[in-house]
Formats: structure tokens, sequence, C-alpha cells
């Protein structure tokens, strides 16, 4: 009984407390402040993105034994939440965990994980900040760390996190780093240390003959870049995700470049069975343009980008996003099960999206905003090209808030020698709910 009083009187205080002046004071903005002016505070944000699909299966495909050809599935695509901070003047504090690629044969109870946990230190404001922890301050390009509440699409292009849960957690990197903006110059440098590549379930102990895997020997440190121009308006860097796009809120025009080295991250055999290590290399420039055309709201979101993976000799590596499927009884297809397709290897990548904002209330008070991505890769690996495709349309009930997206996939099918011999396509529908 005094336990049920308690909770009564707990939840009592809560439903009054937003109401008395003094929490207007200090609730405001959806920020907790911790001083008088507001300059210090703590915010609480969260994200679902929740998929409903409908795909043809890679051939071969088995989900508990049983071959299936297609199939319909529901998932949680992410699971986010996010707590930060600027706790004085000059320290601020980020951390945030969810869950990704929850679906029916998912292991249950087991997915919640730490994203970020960082924590930085500005020695001039503006100009250089730098941190330690947990964090997605990584080099490359622009969407090697997307803000994925905001991205165009129904998905980001997960091929510029270049070592995706291989040696590190879902993007996210052990370092230390540093940040700031020289007048328009927007910079990231960070050195990250890689994560045991035996912990990841692309993990293959087998060296092979002439394809290149990572080796297992204790890791290099690995250096990351990133470099933008902020031509237009200037965007903030106060975390390290990027926006897919503002609808049409800033007009913004940056070209960027970027690396990712780390000494002999690779290793394959020569003819001989001699270990040969290499480095891992990659480089990247991009271009991205959103900004509003008209008068009534109108925008557009326009991004390129090319690549160029040195990841050793002919490494391929399939990635499917929330795999319905678990398992393949056709060892001739190189994509695996499912939905798989190899999305990263060796060579060059060319990328662009696009999309155009309707105006305001073109649909009672909603509008649409259509898109499309490509993205085209020549990969040692493969005997022909590979390109996945993405057209789709975002119903923005509520901006980013709220928005229902329906999109159409198309992926390539390569056999085991690495020709392509069919293509495999997929309707996705997403709902996207936003707290920010």
């Amino acid at each position: 009984m005094k336990k049920t009083k308690l909770f009564v009187m707990l939840c009592g205080l809560m439903i009054l407390l937003p109401q008395t002046a003094k929490a207007q004071e200090i609730f405001k903005d959806r920020k907790l402040y911790l001083n008088e002016d507001g300059s210090n505070y703590v915010k609480f944000t969260f994200l679902t993105q929740a998929w409903l699909r409908n795909m043809q299966y890679n051939p071969g495909t088995t989900i508990n034994d049983v071959e299936r050809s297609s199939g319909t599935d529901i998932g949680i695509r992410r699971y986010r939440i996010q707590m930060y901070g600027q706790l004085t003047d000059r320290v601020f504090a980020y951390g945030q965990f969810g869950e990704n690629n929850f679906n029916a044969i998912s292991d249950r109870k087991a997915g919640f994980f730490v994203h970020d946990a960082y924590g930085e230190y500005a020695i001039d404001k503006e100009k250089l900040s730098m941190g330690m922890g947990l964090s997605a301050w990584s080099g490359l390009s622009r969407f090697s760390s997307p803000s994925v509440g905001s991205i165009l699409g129904i998905d980001a292009p997960l091929f510029l996190q270049s070592t995706n849960d291989v040696t590190d957690q879902f993007l996210r990197k052990l370092s230390v780093f540093a940040k700031g903006k020289l007048g328009r110059l927007d910079y990231r440098l960070a050195l990250a240390q890689p994560m045991d590549i035996t912990k990841s379930s692309n993990y293959n102990p087998v060296i092979s003959e002439d394809i290149a895997g990572f080796s297992s020997n204790p890791p290099e440190m690995q250096w990351n870049g990133y470099f933008q121009y902020q031509f237009k308006d200037k965007e903030s860097n106060m975390t390290p995700y990027n926006a897919g796009t503002y609808h049409g809120k800033k007009k913004v025009f940056n070209i960027g470049a970027g690396f990712i080295y780390q000494k002999d991250a690779m290793w394959h055999l020569n003819t001989v069975n001699d270990t040969i290590m290499s480095n891992m290399v990659h480089l990247a420039a991009d271009v991205f343009y959103d900004a509003p055309t008209g008068t009534n709201g109108e925008a557009v979101s326009i991004y390129g980008n090319v690549t160029h993976y040195d990841f050793g000799k002919n490494y391929l590596r399939n990635a499917a996003v929330m795999n319905p499927a678990n398992g393949s009884n056709n060892p001739d297809v190189l994509n695996g099960s499912g939905n798989g397709f190899p999305m990263y290897g060796t060579g060059t990548i060319f990328y662009a999206q696009a999309g155009y904002k309707f105006k305001d209330n073109l649909i009672g008070k909603t509008t649409l905003l259509p898109y499309a991505s490509l993205q085209h890769a020549d990969y040692e690996g493969l005997n022909d090209p590979m390109d996945f495709f993405d057209v789709g349309v975002n119903w923005l009930l509520e901006g980013h808030t709220s928005k229902f997206t329906v999109a159409y996939q198309s992926r390539p099918v390569y056999d085991s020698m690495g020709d392509k011999t069919d293509r495999r396509g997929a309707v996705v529908a997403q709902y996207q709910v936003y707290f920010n």
C-alpha cells in the first residue's frame, strides 16, 4: 500500500511540475537548462524507424532450413535514444544507445547496445575541440557519419561506413578526435583503435590466396580525416552526424574530401603461401547542395560522391540490411542469403542521390519529397559492375518528426565467379517518429 501511494504521488508530481513557472524556466526548447541564460543544458531525443518489406530473396535462400524465394517481413530498422549536453562553457558530453535491425529471427532481449559515449573539451570554442571515447567522429565523407533522423531516402548510403561492424561498432570507433571550423573550412581528425576482428560476425580465420581479408594480428592505429568547405550557410558540428536534408530550412553548398588509413590492416597468401600484408587506404571526395527553390517551401537536395577503397587484393564484403533470412543452400551465389549483395570492395564507387520537396501544404498540411539514389561500383573481385539503386517518395506528415516513406530497391546477383546473373527487388515502407 505504501508503495502504491508513493507511486501515485510521484505521478502527480510529474503532471504538476511542468505547469509551474519554475519548471517552464528550467525546461525550454526540449532542453533541461543548467544555468540562467540556457548556454549550459542537457537534452534527450529518441528515434524509431519501423520497416515493412516485400522482397525477392537471393537464389538458395533458406529460413530455418526452409527454402524461400520471396517474402514479407516487419522490423525495427533503428531505435535510438540520445543524451547530450553543454555541461559547462567548454565541456560537452554525448551518449547514444539503441538497437539496429531487429526482426522476427533476431535474438530477443539482446540487441540494445551503446552507440556513442564520449566527452570533449573546447580549447577554442569555434576553431578546436578535442575529445575521446566511442564516437562517430570518423573520416572519409559526409555520410560516413549520417544523421539518420534526417536522411533523404529510406536509408543512408551504407557503403560509406567502410568498416561497419567489422573493426568498429556500427561505424562508431574508440578514438581520440579533434574538430572545429577555420572560417568556412569544417574539419575533423581522429586517431582510432580498431576493434578485434575476431569478435566480428564478418571474421574469417582462413587466409585466402589472392583474396585479401582483415588481419587478426594486433592492429595498428587507424587515421581518419574529413574536410569540407562550406560556401553558403555553415552547418553545426556539435555532434559528428551530418544532416541528410534540411527541407529548405538552410541553404547549404559544401565540397569535401577525406581519408581513412591503417597500416597492415589486410592480409592474403601468394602462390607459394607467403602471408602478404597490405595497408587499408580509403579516399573520397563529395559535394552536397541542399537549399530552398521557391517561396512556398519547395526545396532541392543533391549529393554526389566518388570513393576509392583499397582493402587489399580482390576484397569483397556482402551486406544484408535487416536480413530476413538465416541460411543459403546454394554455394554458387556470391551474395549469400536473403537480401545480401556485395556492397563493399576494393575498387572505385560512384554515388549520387537527389530529391525534390514540393511546396508546403500540398496535401492538407503535409507534403511530398520524392528521391532517387544510385551506387555504381567497379570492384576488383567482380567481373561486372555493381549497381544498386533506390527510388521512393517521402510523405512528410510533420517534417522529419513524422514521415512515411515508400521505396523500391534493386540489387544485382552474382555467381561465385563474380559474374552478374540476375537482379532482385524489394518494396520497402517505413514510418519514422523523431523527437528532437
